[in-house]
């Protein structure tokens, strides 16, 4: 039953799609569309598998989200505290390793970066690495996971750390190689895509509502901010560190060149 609700809903989120493409197709263009059948065949499984994609977000990865974030900080789990102690950031180390671990490992398995990274492999013609590019992305999304939810641990408002963010990812932009400004930008839109976000959600949601004195609403969210932004900052490192050792090594094979001409 739950899933014929979704797929209704599905249906009249995907309906104003088909209609503009089918509208323009016919009424613009004003030509017949190539293998119709095919056409509307992937748009049934399209509309199949994001209805089955959206009934497993209610069913595991939202409740497992929240579940870990309510056990992680859980008074059972955490360490023991002395009578009329309160308790320190330190002692919520678990869940910035899950945050870390969580952020790069779903941040590698997410299809938008795998298709980003692979065609970007393919125009650079072999000097952009497909695997490198998403350790990079994933470094930048665990790391900026990792710090949201150090955030809400502290009940810090969100505005300073966007605003460091921006400065960083400014200054990098003026340094960085401009082959691979445009491309760092689109790493941090693809990090926030179908598997990603809802686990992130989950997961600061969670630890608000488990937290004493944090508000889901205020604190909750924003963790998906930062998301977008770490792995820009972390792709175009990559790119300053890979021209920094591209030209020491350019010297040093000078340098080498002229001894060996010397000698």
């Amino acid at each position: 039953m739950e899933f014929i609700k979704i797929l209704f809903s599905t249906t009249l989120d995907i309906a104003p799609i088909i209609a503009i493409i089918f509208g323009f197709q016919y009424l613009v263009i004003r030509k017949k569309v190539q293998r119709l059948f095919q056409v509307l065949t992937g748009f049934f499984l399209v509309l199949i598998g994001l209805s089955l994609f959206l009934l497993g977000l209610e069913m595991a990865l939202f409740p497992m989200g929240g579940m870990m974030a309510e056990q992680l900080t859980s008074a059972a789990f955490l360490p023991v505290l002395a009578e009329g102690a309160q308790r320190h950031w330190s002692d919520y180390y678990w869940v910035y390793i899950f945050a870390f671990a969580i952020g790069a490992s779903t941040t590698i398995a997410e299809p938008s970066l795998i298709a980003v990274s692979i065609k970007a492999g393919e125009i650079s013609g072999g000097t952009i690495n497909p695997f490198i590019l998403r350790i990079a992305v994933a470094l930048g999304m665990a790391i900026g996971i990792t710090l949201g939810s150090w955030r809400i641990v502290m009940g810090l408002p969100l505005q300073g750390f966007i605003l460091a963010a921006y400065v960083l990812v400014i200054l990098q932009t003026l340094r960085s190689p401009r082959s691979i400004i445009p491309l760092a930008f689109d790493s941090g839109g693809v990090t926030t895509s179908t598997i990603t976000v809802p686990i992130i959600a989950a997961l600061g949601l969670g630890l608000a509502s488990s937290i004493p004195g944090r508000d889901p609403l205020l604190d909750g969210f924003g963790m998906i901010a930062l998301a977008c932004l770490f792995p820009i900052i972390t792709v175009m490192g990559y790119a300053q560190i890979a021209e920094w050792m591209e030209k020491r090594n350019r010297q040093y094979s000078e340098s080498t060149h002229r001894t060996q001409g010397e000698n």
